[in-house]
This record gives C-alpha cells, sequence and structure tokens, in this order.
C-alpha cells in the first residue's frame, strides 16, 4: 500500500509509519511539527527519515495536501490539536486546525483527481461519548450526561442517575452510546469523524473512525502539557515534585499502550477490510488516576508527595472503560499490552530521555486564570494526603 499519514511526525503517526515499513508499505507523512509537540524538531527520527516522504506543512494548505495525496491508496488522519482542557480556551485554533483541516483533506478527495485513494482513517477519540454508559439498578443502562458544577464543587464527583438521581455504576461504553462531549476537543473529534464517514459513503470510500482511548508508550511526547497524565506526572515524579491528583483519585480511564493502538489501525488499513464504521480502541481495563501516580512514583523512588486536592477541571469525565466488541468483531483486534507491563515499558523508556520542564504548571495556572481548573470541598480523610 501508499499510505500517507497526516500528523505521522507525531506519536501515533511515527509508530504507524514504522509498522507499515515493515510490511513493505510506502509511506509519506505530512506534518507542521507543532512548537507545542515538537520543541523545534523539523524532522523525522533518524530511522524513518531515509524511508518515508516528507511534506512538511499546514494540514490546511490546499495545494499542499493535493500535492501529499497524489498516488497514495489510502489516508490515515492524525493531523489535529489535543487536549480536553486547551480546548476550551483555545476554541478557534481547535476548530481550524482540526475541523478546517479535516475539510480541507475531504475538499481535496472530493473535488481533484485522487481516485487511487481507496479507503480513510482517521483518529477519533472516546472523549466523543463525554461521560459514556453507567447501569442504575433502577432504570438500568443510562448515560448521565456532564456533572453539575455544584456537585463537584461539594466533593461529589460519581455521577447520578438522570432520572432518579440515584447512584450508578460505570459500565464499558460502546460504539452505539450517544455521542455527547464534555470538551471542545471531543466535539471537534465528533466532527472530524461524522466528516470522514459521511463523505466515506458519499465517495464510495472505507471509511474508519478510530475511538482511541488514553494512547500511551515510547515516544510520547514529555514536553506538552496535554498529552496525557503518564507524561505529565512521570515528568514531576523524575525530578521529586508533588504529583497533585484531581477530585478524589478514583476517577479512571482505560489506558492503552501505542502497540496496541497500531495493530488495530493496521488491521484496519488492509485491503480487504471494507465498510464505513467506528470502532473504539482501547485495553478494556480500567485504572484510577490514583494507582497511575502512585505505581509512577514507586518507578522513581517514592520521592515525590503524592497528594488529593479534590480540584476538578471543568469538561473532564469520571470514568471511562471502551466495549471491544466491535473491533473484536469487524477487524479482530484483541489488546495484547497489560496496563502494568505497559506503564514499566514507558518509564523505562523515559529515563533515556531528557527531564522535562515546568510547562504543566504553566498550564495549570492559565486554566486556573480562566475559570476552567477549580477548587472542590475538602478532601474526605480516607483521599486525604497520602505522602
Amino acid at each position: 500500500m501508499r499510505v500517507l499519514i497526516t500528523g505521522g511526525a507525531g506519536f501515533i503517526g511515527t509508530h504507524l509509519a514504522r509498522r507499515l515499513l515493515s510490511a513493505h508499505c510506502t509511506v509519506s507523512v505530512l506534518d507542521n511539527f507543532s512548537t507545542q509537540v515538537h520543541a523545534g524538531a523539523r524532522g523525522l527520527p533518524p530511522d524513518l527519515a531515509p524511508h518515508v516522504r516528507l511534506f512538511c506543512g499546514d494540514v490546511r494548505d490546499r495545494a499542499l495536501v493535493a500535492t501529499a495525496l497524489e498516488g497514495q491508496d489510502a489516508v490515515v488522519h492524525f493531523a489535529a490539536e489535543t487536549g480536553t482542557g486547551q480546548s476550551m480556551y483555545a476554541v478557534s485554533r481547535y476548530a481550524s486546525v482540526n475541523v478546517e483541516g479535516t475539510a480541507c483533506v475531504l475538499d481535496v478527495l472530493v473535488n481533484q483527481d485522487t481516485r487511487s485513494v481507496r479507503k480513510m482513517l482517521v483518529a477519533s477519540s472516546r472523549a466523543v461519548y463525554g461521560e459514556g454508559k453507567y447501569h442504575c439498578p433502577v432504570h438500568g443502562d443510562v448515560y448521565p450526561g456532564a456533572r453539575l458544577d455544584a456537585d463537584l464543587r461539594s466533593g461529589r464527583f460519581e455521577p447520578r442517575c438522570p432520572r432518579c438521581d440515584g447512584d450508578l455504576a460505570s459500565v464499558a461504553t460502546d460504539e452505539a452510546s450517544p455521542l455527547d462531549p464534555g470538551s471542545f476537543y471531543g466535539l471537534t473529534k465528533q466532527m472530524q469523524e461524522q466528516m470522514v464517514l459521511m463523505f466515506g459513503r458519499s465517495l464510495g470510500l472505507d471509511a474508519f473512525a478510530l475511538r482511541y482511548q488514553n494512547v500511551y508508550g515510547p515516544g510520547q511526547s514529555l514536553i506538552n502539557p496535554y498529552t496525557g497524565i503518564l507524561s505529565i506526572f512521570s515528568g514531576l515524579a523524575r525530578q521529586g515534585r508533588a504529583i497533585e491528583i484531581f477530585e478524589d483519585g478514583l476517577e479512571s480511564r482505560d489506558f492503552v499502550h501505542v502497540d496496541d493502538v497500531v495493530e488495530c489501525t493496521w488491521r484496519a488499513l488492509q485491503p480487504d477490510m471494507h465498510g464505513v464504521a467506528a470502532i473504539n480502541v482501547g485495553s478494556g481495563e480500567r485504572t484510577s488516576v490514583r494507582e497511575v501516580a502512585e505505581a509512577i512514583n514507586a518507578f522513581y523512588g517514592g520521592r515525590s508527595e503524592v497528594f488529593v486536592s479534590g480540584a476538578y477541571r471543568v469538561g473532564d469525565i469520571r470514568h471511562n472503560v471502551a466495549d471491544l466488541t466491535r473491533a473484536r468483531q469487524l477487524v479482530g483486534y484483541l489488546p495484547l499490552r497489560g496496563f502494568a507491563d505497559g506503564l514499566d515499558d514507558f518509564l523505562a523508556w523515559t529515563l533515556r530521555q531528557d527531564a522535562h520542564g515546568s510547562a504543566y504548571t504553566d498550564s495549570l495556572e492559565e486554566m486556573r486564570d480562566k475559570g476552567l481548573l477549580r477548587s472542590g470541598g475538602d478532601p474526605s480523610p480516607s483521599t486525604d494526603r497520602s505522602r
């Protein structure tokens, strides 16, 4: 296959490029080398640079996109701004890059001679679901939507049943669940995936929106403060700085190793994989934020104070775990990297990287200034400072 990866110089993109090259595919990458992610670097990793055709520029540059698409068999659209918190104040930038950038790629596919392109994949996100799926003992499966600020401020972090206001149990969220993003990032991802699936149908292309969960692994940006808590916590723990956990620390995520993400993406790219669909890509394993912080701190020798602050971010969800039934049925995907094994792999890699600075602290101050990071009530005794 001849495959173009937009945003292909990034974390998942470089891993996918290596997988494609190992299968003797012809790989092209279009990337603008955003400073927030790449810290001024303007080239591909040394192992990729000789083997990948690079288009250095913006995904909104129509002429560049048209040139990059010439002769391709498939497009993997990764180019996007990421981060739920930042999206709530960098609104125009997120709309422009994520929505206009996707529109630019689709506009070229519609209006220029790109008949060789028969498949398009887009990196979507679990953020499209918002809070996701829960179970009420009285009303069955429900979708509670965004939590009330009054509840969060008073330290009531668990979502409530929208019908009886009762307690809920988080369950795996499947692709049939309603889309109800709680952040502008999630909304742009919803728009991206719906655009790609819509034009896939209208153009007769195979099109898949891959709803990645919390992806982590070697190669992840350690300077981008919106890249995810594994990168953030590892940077703090490595320097022996305090690790603040928001809410009560029991909020949970589905952390999926980049090797598993690449395998599922590779399977969806296969020429005999036909259709138009959204697919969850995760581990199916739930891990609390407090568990993550304590495991990372232990790896670095336990020098950091790990404490629960009760603070909360506007737009954050409480729990997240993916239902992988469709991924298994459609592409035969089964995750192979458990979180404990994958975390050790990631942290061992961080030891070989330069220590990162205060960008995360700066990002928190920016969110506080804009009213998007708020103080909650006092943590309960069972979730008070752990060290």
